[in-house]
């Protein structure tokens, strides 16, 4: 997953799994937003982390909106 980059970046901050450090993504905010790695291989992460779909993307579809990103 995403595990090399999130150490990477976060270093000492990342918490002791990938899934530990998404879950607390509000901990990293506003500087960092950790994620899995996209790729269609996640499926089952995220049907596992429904937490993932209601809570983080809704957070992250808004803020790129609010940064005139996604158009």
């Amino acid at each position: 997953m995403g595990s090399y980059a999130q150490n990477w970046h976060l270093g000492d901050r990342m918490k002791p799994t990938l899934t530990d450090t998404v879950a607390g993504w509000r901990d990293f905010l506003p500087s960092y937003l950790p994620l899995p790695h996209p790729s269609w291989r996640n499926s089952g992460w995220i049907r596992q982390h429904p937490w993932f779909e209601a809570e983080l993307l809704p957070y992250l579809r808004n803020r790129v909106a609010d940064l005139g990103l996604g158009q």
